[in-house]
């Protein structure tokens, strides 16, 4: 039985064994780097040069560790790189003559899922990277947002909550890549009606050094919405367990208020897409093909 390299369970399952090519028994071929492209649709989109240049000397002592993905060129001509755009470069940069490789056969939508696989299982992307590589299979490729989450092994609500950071503004997503705001910033600014109001709190959250709290509570007080009053410092850590709880397993802002008789329990929703898959698991259906 043919012995696989540096896949995870998740790429492993997106490319059926019976389709892998030209992998001799040891599960490895060695590839001219000049042989490879890049992938077109490559979701990571940066590299950083330091992390490239220690990667590049590590490679020189020890060689490529991990095997690259490559599948066959359409043309027949070399390989179409589909994960390790970052070794593949410091390869190159240690000038290295062949690297290690897996060969696989797929087409441009499976390279696409196979790469945003292996880059999510290594936390590689950044969110708006991730995002960009959600939008691609749904919009050139066709498939549902219920698709991509199967088969990145996300939920469909991950999937259009990191799709909506798309819509933020140039320089809001700028601040994003470059890591002078986190994602929990991003979305809490995704909250303000326009990218004019955007951008100018993001100029604020910036100067202040805000935390995704303070921002929230920033984007609370633009949009008019009333603040949580001081009585919230003092509600039942049970409470504040259980709206947790309910964030975590729905992938969205919960609100729970306890009154003397009742209360109530908002869930946040941001697009139809998310209000969908909220309904489909509240109601335990299964999603929609």
């Amino acid at each position: 039985m043919t012995r696989r390299h540096g896949l995870g369970r998740g790429l492993d399952a997106l490319i059926p064994a019976g389709q892998a090519l030209e992998t001799p028994p040891g599960g490895v071929l060695e590839v001219p780097v000049e042989a490879i492209r890049s992938n077109p649709r490559q979701p990571r989109l940066r590299i950083d040069a330091d992390e490239l240049k220690q990667l590049a000397a590590s490679i020189r002592q020890h060689g490529v560790l991990q095997p690259l993905i490559v599948s066959p060129a359409e043309q027949g001509q070399g390989y179409v790189l589909i994960a390790g755009a970052r070794r593949l470069e410091a390869a190159r940069l240690a000038a290295l003559s062949t690297v290690p490789v897996v060969v696989r056969q797929a087409d441009e939508r499976q390279r696409l899922e196979l790469a945003l696989t292996e880059n999510l299982q290594r936390s590689d992307l950044n969110a708006l990277e991730a995002a960009e590589g959600y939008r691609q299979l749904i919009e050139d490729f066709g498939l549902s947002h219920e698709h991509v989450a199967a088969q990145l092994g996300k939920s469909r609500a991950a999937v259009s909550n990191t799709l909506r950071l798309l819509k933020l503004p140039p320089v809001v997503q700028e601040a994003l890549r470059a890591g002078e705001i986190s994602e929990g910033h991003a979305r809490a600014l995704l909250g303000l009606p326009s990218p004019q109001a955007q951008a100018a709190a993001l100029q604020t959250l910036v100067r202040r050094s805000l935390s995704v709290r303070q921002t929230e509570d920033l984007v609370r007080h633009l949009t008019g919405e009333r603040r949580p009053t001081s009585r919230k410092t003092s509600r039942p850590p049970e409470v504040t367990d259980l709206e947790e709880r309910l964030r975590l397993s729905l992938g969205t802002r919960v609100t729970l208020k306890r009154g003397r008789r009742g209360g109530n329990l908002v869930i946040h929703f941001y697009s139809d897409e998310e209000l969908n898959a909220l309904v489909d698991r509240l109601l335990g259906d299964s999603p929609s093909t």
